[in-house]
């Protein structure tokens, strides 16, 4: 008691020194503390109390419904359907009716919806007249509960119970407010008085400061703040009638306080306010108890005893329905207004002139109308309800109300007695005799007792609809069919008596200290007449003594009891589409986002281009040193090419040699027209405005057609043409005619192209008898250009094109002039075909012959020395390997010592096919290889195109002399084994072996060729098969599946857990009940995001992974899978990103369809319901809220870094790839940004976030340690084929294992990009060094700032920024006892440090677990990485326990049977049986030309060392090498053999 007090005493405390003339306790807003035992009793936020218990379903909180009682619509129509017009037994009037839902509004607040929402929808019987006149079926009006308290429902023994949102008390609430903030919110802080608007005698409209309610005009569908007044109660502005009475009180309250502040002129603001809210509240409970409520019920008010503390006066449930339904019935279909002169006033509408207000068409009504206009309104609406009688107190509700009350959400109207009948199943009330017993009154027995003054129809519906059982009747139909009132009635004074006697505020309460006996008598003297007559112009004679009630004499009578049939009529019923309208923006938003891959994919494509336009610049500039200037007489112009392709600018030379030559700018020859092979020059000009097109014919090619930008530059053209042709004796034909038909009269190179294809098609048919449809036979009507283009020939430069040559190679000239038998310079059909049958066709005999002849150059039968020189040089010069004179010399001295014929200078026919007897079976397929541009579309076979296979080398264990392993090979396994092909055939004997090093003990196992390994074929069956494989597959990638089930596991775990939690566990938001699918997608897609874009941060932790590695984890964790783990986890989350976008899309529509008061529980901190039920748009969920906004920003950044890591833009622009990836870090931080507004739930990002982004900042802090030092270079070399060598100082503690990489950044290009490179240098070496390629801009830009010139002008070396060693696969090559290391190109890198490491720790015989090593080097030419062929030398020659076996394989030589390849893989095994070494490498590895057999290769392996377990497989390269090497490795891990364990880096 001591501590209530002290509260109450606290509380009053704080008015501070503003009350100094206050000496009472100042009652709370909120209603808290009126009761010092029960603080919270009538408080905001009290719960009901149930006088019985409650009447639920499941006795909990689920309410019943049909069919245990019957449709709310059907028993709406049988129990209050009737006629208005009927006046009140009492005489009522109007004015108690509306009087009474303002002292309702003061006492109760039920309207607010309940969170999460739950709905009892009103179905409408079929043909209902109103709601469903086209008797469809499915008409449903929406009807939700309303608010309850949370921990209530949950048990029978706590059943749900309802909330009251205002204060319990009658303290004037719906005055000032049922809170301090909202009171305050009300005051003008000036005299004591509530704000008001301009005209001073109306409250100030509602600004959103105070919460009041704005639902919609039901009939204009008008919403918005205007004409909403702020008031004390947020439903004041329900219709103009309540709207008035609210007004009165507000002019009450003013009008005492100017009465107090003319009294006492020194009182504070605070003072006057409060004595002035004391007086009003005192007269607003003194008017309710003893003049409104006698006057409503017929009965008087028991005298009060003083205040009760034990009493409890918290409302009922039973008086929540009971009044509503009470008073509904009196409620008339209009209101009259009159003057204070009696003058009734018609009132206009749409319809015309009527004589009152219709109450259907007023609810929430937003008519402007002027301040003054809108101040006498509220005094004529006033006065003309207290001269209106209202309607009977029966079972009869006006059509008003029971047909177009305003209604919820998008429906515009709906029935108010079927609403309350479910707002009485919400409530849970119980039944009519139950509610009759408890106030001691006799239960129905009879259906007859029960209504015996209405008509027997009606009660037999009634009956019919409960099924004849009177103890199943509710209590609201019940109490309006009472022929009294009396259940109704006494429960209304029950509560207002309570109310009353438990107040300890009330203004009789002596012991308060409020009012003396005096003023409480004063008080008890005044009446709602004095208030009426205080606050509205009318005369006091004007207004009856009791306003409530009309009896006969009083003044101003009203003209007639009103019925609905004089009054406008009702606006019928509309329902809001609240997406109206917003279908195509919606739409267009959608397509937008799932365009931003293909604009940033455009965006792209824009940078490529831009990169590839300033490299091409870049690689001008770098190469301007070399390029060749247009020298001599030339003339400008532009060159036509033809209709869909772009003129370019060229230089005409004409030479002494009688040939044009056309140069492009640098002054390489496109193309040279012979003219001595011409009669004569026909040259056409075009006679247009301008003359500036010339074409030049050129019979059996393709035509010139040049454009000059004037007339004179063309005639000067001609005039130097003449005079050149008259020295050389050829006649000029020139004509004109119109451009258009030059120009189609012109053959272009596209058609002389498809000229050469129909060529060759016929030519290819004849020679391989291919049908004639397959090689191309054209139709009918194109049979004339058939024709033609089997009598074109080709020229010199189109017969190089289909060999894939230059047209001045030695082999091109050789060739050309053996096919060209009548020497005119070109070749025709019948000269190719002849020379090409040969070749397809003929012996070896022939083929040798030809090219015998080919070099027999004097054609004197003989072929010398110098000629047999001639022709290997020109083998040679196929792969651009520029052998010294002495070389070829050496090579051409062995090839005739091994045949015997060292003593002879000339070699006959002969001679030269002895020479070549061991190749029979090379010659026999050797074929001349078309390699240009029509070998692969027109129907050249596949035995004529590059067999990229067909040139096998492998290793086979040793067998004993005498065995051949081909004998034992069956065509099955042939046939089986693709890899072989037609190779199998063709064994080297065994005088073929390679030598014997000298001084080396002989291995066991040694290089054979065009072999292939022996074993074992196991029989299974299919399934047998699948079955071995799988369990291969799952033993050899064991790691990668764990770690991949595990993460998937994970990702799916916590997916199902945020999915579960919202679909079923998660807090009664109802946003499950809302959108159930989208926030199941975006919840549980949201969790995964989080999780996966939380965990990739440890795939780019690379310096702990290089550690790691080295422990026992790397047994467990596959570490070198990390870039592929990394985007693989990538792609999961892109995934997601897109799952977590379409689920948002399906909330934001339905958030864009659902109405407010859902959406305010859904999202109560963002959302208030206001009544207004109209949802934000959705752009408002996309770009006016944080998490929209963040969103859309996410994907566009998504967009950008996955478009831009794709491997083509990569390659193409590395820092386009570099910068876009370091948005990564606004990535972080809009994801934080994202969750962090709580729309839905509270963050959880930083669950996932906060270690691995710990963990990759101390990775990244230990790399950005590394990467402020500058490392000095050392030595800088620019070697063949764009290599950059570079060798820099070795930093202190800088330990790497070979195989390893680093990521340097060269301050001085303008860019702090780093890039990754694997080091060649060996760990022993002091100093460290790469091998970089310029391939792309950067590298490009560092080899020329590396280059002699610039360091010339800087002065000194360039530092570097460095960062690592990173640990990868490749420096796992030592933990295999057999390893093979596959090197492409610039990929051959690592191996570099590898090698060197291998022969530094095989000199100082440290211990090895790798017992063999072989190394395949592919490579386009040797001469692109001769500093490779070094460091193999120096393995070599350290290698002397035969370690390393080396293969390189060049791939630019043509197919492996083609007659120059043929050729030089003879020369190549006669040089190595000479000097045991290559001819291309000088190496004694053995070279092989075409691209490497991996399968066969790596089958060989497991042969040769059987008692191996495990191969590693060590490949970096571009990704087409890496990928073959990886499918060999699938391929035969399917197989019960050695597995091989392959590591891979691409390029």
């Amino acid at each position: 008691m001591m501590l209530s007090l002290t509260v109450v005493l606290l509380a009053s405390s704080t008015l501070g020194r503003a009350q100094e003339s206050i000496s009472w306790e100042v009652q709370r807003y909120d209603g808290w503390y009126n009761n010092l035992l029960h603080h919270s009793r009538g408080s905001v936020g009290a719960r009901l109390l149930r006088l019985l218990p409650a009447n639920y379903a499941d006795g909990v909180y689920q309410a019943l419904q049909e069919p245990r009682v019957p449709n709310a619509r059907q028993l709406s129509n049988a129990v209050a359907r009737g006629p208005s017009g009927l006046p009140s037994r009492r005489n009522t009037t109007v004015m108690a009716v509306f009087f009474g839902f303002h002292v309702l509004s003061d006492i109760l607040g039920t309207e607010k919806p309940g969170c999460p929402a739950e709905f009892l929808n009103i179905h409408i019987p079929s043909g209902d007249l109103v709601f469903d006149p086209a008797g469809t079926g499915d008409m449903v009006l929406p009807f939700q509960r309303i608010h309850w308290a949370m921990e209530t429902g949950q048990s029978p023994n706590s059943p749900r119970e309802q909330t009251n949102e205002v204060t319990g008390w009658l303290d004037g609430s719906s005055i000032y407010g049922p809170s301090h903030s909202w009171s305050d919110a009300l005051r003008s802080f000036s005299g004591g008085q509530l704000a008001s608007g301009p005209s001073g005698r109306l409250p100030r409209g509602t600004d959103g400061r105070v919460p009041m309610w704005k639902a919609l005009d039901p009939s204009t569908g008008q919403g918005g703040p205007q004409g909403i007044y702020d008031l004390g109660s947020a439903w004041g502005n329900e219709n103009p009638f309540l709207q008035a009475e609210s007004i009165a009180w507000f002019r009450y309250h003013n009008h005492q306080a100017a009465m107090l502040a003319r009294a006492h002129p020194t009182w504070s603001d605070e003072d006057l306010f409060q004595h002035a809210r004391k007086w009003v509240i005192a007269t607003f409970q003194s008017i309710v108890l003893y003049e409104w409520l006698p006057a409503l019920l017929g009965r008087p008010v028991p005298e009060y005893k003083g205040y009760q503390q034990h009493l409890d006066p918290s409302l009922s449930p039973e008086f929540v329905a009971a009044a509503g339904q009470f008073l509904a019935t009196m409620v008339p279909p209009g209101v009259y207004k009159r003057d204070s002169r009696c003058q009734f006033q018609n009132v206009s509408s749409p319809g015309g002139s009527f004589p009152a207000v219709r109450l259907c068409n007023s609810y929430w009504s937003r008519e402007s109308t002027g301040l003054q206009q809108a101040d006498v309104d509220v005094d004529n609406l006033l006065l003309g309800m207290s001269s209106q009688i209202a309607e009977r107190e029966d079972n009869i509700v006006v059509e008003d109300l029971q047909d177009y009350w305003y209604g919820p959400l998008k429906y515009s109207r709906t029935d108010y007695v079927a609403s309350w009948l479910q707002r009485g199943r919400d409530l849970g009330l119980p039944t009519y005799n139950q509610a009759r017993e408890r106030f001691g009154l006799d239960p129905l027995q009879n259906w007859s007792y029960l209504a015996p003054h209405l008509e027997q129809e009606v009660l037999e519906k009634v009956a019919a609809l409960y099924a004849n059982d009177t103890a199943g009747l509710e209590l609201i139909p019940g109490g309006m069919m009472e022929v009294d009132g009396s259940l109704f009635s006494a429960i209304i004074l029950d509560q207002f008596v309570r109310l009353r006697d438990g107040d300890r505020f009330w203004f009789e309460n002596t012991k308060n200290g409020l009012f003396t006996a005096e003023e409480t008598r004063k008080i008890r003297r005044t009446t709602f007449h004095d208030v009426l007559a205080t606050v509205t112009h009318a005369d006091p004679t004007g207004l009856q003594p009791q306003v409530f009630v009309w009896r006969e004499g009083d003044p101003c009578p009203q003209p007639q009891q009103l019925t609905a049939q004089h009054l406008a009529n009702c606006t019928p019923l509309f329902v809001l589409d609240y997406f109206e309208g917003s279908g195509a923006g919606f739409g267009i938003i959608i397509v937008v986002l799932c365009c931003l891959p293909l604009v940033t994919l455009f965006v792209a494509w824009i940078v490529a281009i831009l990169r590839k336009r300033d490299f091409k610049k870049l690689q001008k500039t770098q190469g301007s040193s070399v390029r060749r200037e247009v020298t001599g007489e030339v003339i400008h112009a532009m060159e036509w090419h033809g209709p869909k392709t772009d003129s370019s600018p060229v230089y005409i030379q004409l030479q002494a040699d009688k040939a044009l030559k056309v140069l492009d700018g640098r002054g390489s020859v496109l193309r040279s027209i012979n003219l001595t092979v011409h009669q004569g020059v026909e040259v056409i000009l075009s006679s247009n405005k301008g003359n500036k097109a010339l074409l030049l014919k050129s019979p059996k090619e393709y035509d010139l057609v040049l454009l000059f930008s004037e007339e004179a530059e063309r005639s000067s053209f001609i005039v130097k043409l003449r005079g050149y042709l008259k020295e050389t004796n050829l006649d000029l034909y020139v004509s004109e005619m119109k451009e258009q038909s030059l120009m189609k009269r012109a053959v272009t190179q596209e058609q002389r192209k498809q000229l050469l294809e129909t060529f060759f098609r016929h030519l290819f048919a004849q020679v391989l008898e291919i049908d004639r449809s397959d090689a191309g036979e054209l139709n009918f009507e194109s049979s004339q250009k058939a024709k033609e283009s089997l009598t074109c020939e080709l020229s010199r430069a189109e017969f190089a094109k289909a060999l894939g040559l230059k047209a001045d190679s030695m082999f091109v000239d050789s060739m050309f002039s053996l096919a060209d038998k009548d020497g005119n310079g070109y070749i025709s059909f019948r000269e190719f075909l002849d020379i090409l049958v040969v070749f397809m066709k003929g012996s070896p005999e022939e083929k040798s012959k030809v090219m015998f002849r080919m070099y027999d150059i004097d054609e004197n039968g003989f072929l010398s020395k110098e000629e047999f020189l001639r022709m290997l040089r020109s083998f040679i010069e196929v792969s651009n390997n520029c052998l010294s004179r002495e070389q070829a010399e050496q090579v051409t001295e062995s090839m005739f010592q091994a045949s015997g014929f060292q003593d002879r200078d000339e070699l006959t026919w002969e001679d030269f096919h002895y020479m070549l007897r061991d190749h029979d079976s090379e010659l026999r397929l050797t074929q001349l290889c078309i390699k240009g541009q029509w070998a692969g579309a027109l129907g050249v076979p596949e035995v004529l195109k590059q067999n990229l296979n067909n040139s096998v080398s492998f290793i086979k264990k040793k067998e004993p002399k005498g065995h051949s392993s081909l004998p034992n090979r069956t065509i099955s396994e042939e046939e089986k084994d693709p890899n072989l092909g037609t190779m199998s055939h063709y064994m080297e004997p065994e005088g073929c072996e390679l030598r014997k090093r000298p001084g080396r003990k002989v291995n066991q196992y040694q290089l054979r060729l065009y072999t292939k390994a022996q074993r074992k074929k196991y029989e299974r069956n299919k399934v047998q098969q699948k079955i071995q494989e799988f369990k291969r597959f799952v033993e050899n990638y064991r790691r990668h599946i764990v770690c991949v089930v595990l993460f998937s596991a994970i990702t799916a775990g916590v997916f199902v857990e945020r999915a579960y939690y919202y679909a079923f566990a998660s807090p009664s938001t109802g946003i499950a009940q809302t959108t159930f699918v989208g926030i199941i997608i975006s919840r549980g897609s949201a969790a995964c995001i989080s999780f996966m874009y939380s965990y990739i941060l440890l795939t780019m932790c690379r310096n702990l992974i290089t550690v790691l590695r080295e422990t026992f984890l790397n047994h467990y964790i596959p570490f070198d899978a990390a870039v592929d783990f990394h985007r693989w986890v990538a792609m999961a989350a892109l995934i997601f990103s897109v799952l977590h976008t379409a689920g948002h899309i399906v909330n934001i529509y339905i958030f864009s369809v659902m109405p407010l008061s859902v959406l305010s529980c859904l999202f109560s901190s963002v959302f208030m319901d206001d009544g207004s039920q109209l949802p934000q748009k959705y752009y408002w969920w996309f770009f006016q809220t944080i998490p929209g906004m963040t969103g859309v920003l996410l994907l566009v950044i998504l967009a950008v870094i996955y478009v831009f890591a794709t491997h083509h833009f990569r390659r193409v622009s590395f820092q386009g790839f570099w910068i876009t990836h370091h948005l990564y870090m606004l990535l972080y931080v809009l994801v934080i940004i994202h969750g962090s507004f709580a729309l839905i739930q509270q963050p959880r990002f930083h669950i996932y976030f906060i270690i691995p982004a710990l963990i990759y900042s101390a990775d990244k802090l230990l790399s950005l340690s590394r990467k402020k030092v500058e490392i000095s270079v050392v030595k800088a070399e620019l070697l063949p084929s764009g290599v950059t060598h570079l060798q820099f100082q070795r930093p202190q503690d800088f330990d790497y294992k070979s195989g390893q990489w680093v990521r340097i950044a060269c301050v001085d290009l303008g860019t702090n990009e780093y890039h990754p490179f694997t080091l060649t240098s060996a760990p022993h070496e002091d100093t460290l060094s790469l091998h970089i390629r310029a391939v792309g801009p950067w590298t490009t830009r560092l080899r020329e700032l590396y280059s002699p010139e610039s360091l010339a002008l800087i002065g000194k070396l360039p530092k570097l920024y460095l960062d690592g060693p990173f640990g990868e696969g490749h420096q796992e090559w030592n933990k295999f006892e057999v390893s093979v290391l596959v090197g492409g190109g610039i990929g051959v890198t690592p191996f570099a440090s590898i090698l060197k490491d291998l022969v530094f720790k095989s000199s100082i015989s440290s211990k090895l677990l790798c017992k063999k090593i072989y190394f395949i080097w592919v490579t386009r030419t040797q001469r692109q990485f001769e500093w490779l062929a070094d460091i193999i030398h120096e393995v070599e020659e350290a290698d002397g326990n035969d370690l390393v076996s080396v293969h390189i394989y060049i791939t630019q030589l043509a197919e492996k049977f083609d007659l120059r390849t043929t050729m030089l893989y003879i020369c190549e095994r006669h040089f190595q049986k000479v000097l045991n070494k290559s001819l291309f490498t000088g190496l004694r590895a053995i070279t092989h030309f075409g691209r490497p057999p991996f399968v066969p290769f790596f089958s060989s392996l497991q042969e040769v060392h059987p008692e191996v377990q495990k191969i590693g497989v060590f490949s970096c390269g571009p990704p087409g090498m890496t990928k073959n090497v990886e499918k060999a490795c699938r391929q035969l891990n399917k197989k019960d053999q050695a597995y091989f364990a392959h590591h891979y880096e691409n390029f």
